[in-house]
Parts: structure tokens; sequence; C-alpha cells
């Protein structure tokens, strides 16, 4: 039976808790590693999360997943804060607390709809988008993305998260998005680097093993028998 890996991913809202399993499954499935579970998110507050030891207790709840938890990815929304000021102190407390795993730490800015204003028109006729939607400019600097999404919807509907972002989330696209969102961007190449970080660990594991095929240890069975000379 083929090895393979648990992604959990920490995220902030009832939305994100079933989005963020579909988007990393298009990554994973992009880059063809069937050998990567996703998880069910563990969820915490984005103002809870600041507080000393609600993100250890996060990444505590993520490690005793039933099904493992390999490798974490922290997914919240910047909101009004700068990422490059908040994050790098919240990704050395993940990394402090993830006992070695690989971990990484993103904030859409502002919001997770963001993503979805930088790839508007791959959403044309989804979940009530009109059929001229067309990508503001600079979709990251928007205060408001949801409320952006509402004006883009036809028939009088309005943007609700928990109903519209798993739907949205299945259909924008990516490359797009990479393009106009930096933050987005940020996601995919650390996705990656988790990925990478995980092949390294599961090749190590693999030729280390003692019953692996390829194993890199040797035993005394393993010699090659002497050559006799015949008479």
């Amino acid at each position: 039976m083929s090895e393979q890996h648990v992604l959990v991913p920490i995220v902030e809202g009832h939305a994100e808790v079933q989005s963020v399993p579909v988007l990393l499954r298009r990554l994973l499935a992009d880059r063809h590693r069937s050998d990567v579970r996703i998880a069910r998110p563990v969820r915490v507050g984005r103002y809870k999360i600041v507080r000393p030891g609600e993100l250890e207790r996060a990444i505590a709840l993520a490690q005793r997943r039933p099904e493992g938890c390999h490798a974490l990815l922290v997914l919240l929304d910047a909101d009004n804060d700068c990422p490059k000021i908040v994050a790098p102190d919240l990704l050395r407390r993940a990394q402090d607390a993830s006992a070695g795993r690989p971990a990484a730490m993103v904030f859409a800015k502002s919001e997770f709809e963001a993503w979805f204003l930088g790839s508007l028109e791959s959403l044309r006729g989804v979940r009530g988008i009109i059929a001229t939607a067309t990508a503001p400019e600079r979709p990251e600097e928007i205060r408001g993305a949801k409320e952006r999404l509402t004006e883009y919807m036809a028939g009088g509907r309005r943007y609700v998260d928990v109903d519209d972002q798993p739907a949205l989330v299945t259909a924008f696209d990516l490359n797009q998005a990479r393009q106009r969102c930096p933050s987005f961007d940020k996601l995919v190449r650390d996705v990656d680097d988790l990925l990478a970080r995980l092949s390294s660990a599961l090749t190590e594991e693999t030729l280390t093993r003692p019953d692996a095929p390829h194993s890199t240890k040797i035993g005394q069975e393993d010699l090659p028998l002497p050559i006799r000379e015949t008479p």
C-alpha cells in the first residue's frame, strides 16, 4: 500500500472549513499528488489566534487528528493588518509548536474573497455572477471584498460566504488569481514548499525502513557470494 501524508489546515471561519480543503485538493490534483491527504481544518478565530497560547492550542488539536498530521498550513485573512508585519511572529510560533513538522503561514490580503475578485472573469455565471464581470485593478487593496462580490451578482443576490465561498473556490481560475493577487501566489508557493518537504521526508522514511526494497541498510545476506574457481 502506498504511503500517504496528511496536511492539516488551520483556518478562521466556517466557510473556510468547507472551502480551503477544496482549494488545496485542486492544487494537489494539478500536481498529481495523490500521496497527500487534506484533513478537516481546525477552526480558530482570527483575532483569537494572535493571543498567547491560542495558535499553539490549535496546532495541538491538529496534531491529534486521528488521520495523522504531517504538515500544517495556517490560512487567515489579513483584514487591516500588514501580512509582512504580523506573519513572521506567528510563523515562528507555529514552527516552535509543530514538533518538527513543516508549517506555513499565509495571510489572504485583505480577505479570502479578494482572490475571487482577481479571477472574476472565470466566475461569470457562477452563483449569480453577471456575464460582464471583470476583475478590478489591485483586488487585494479593496476593503470589503465580500460586499464588492455582491455588486457583481444579478437578481438582487447577496454574497454569503458559507453558501457561496465553497462553490466559487471550485470554479475560480488559479492562474488568474496568482497573477493578480500576490498573497494567493504566496499560498501556492508555500503549498509547493510543504509538498517538497513532505516528499523529502517520505523518501527518507522509505529508504531507511528495514523492509524497504531499496533500503540503504545492507546486511550480510546482501553481500555477493564468493566466486569459486573450477579446477
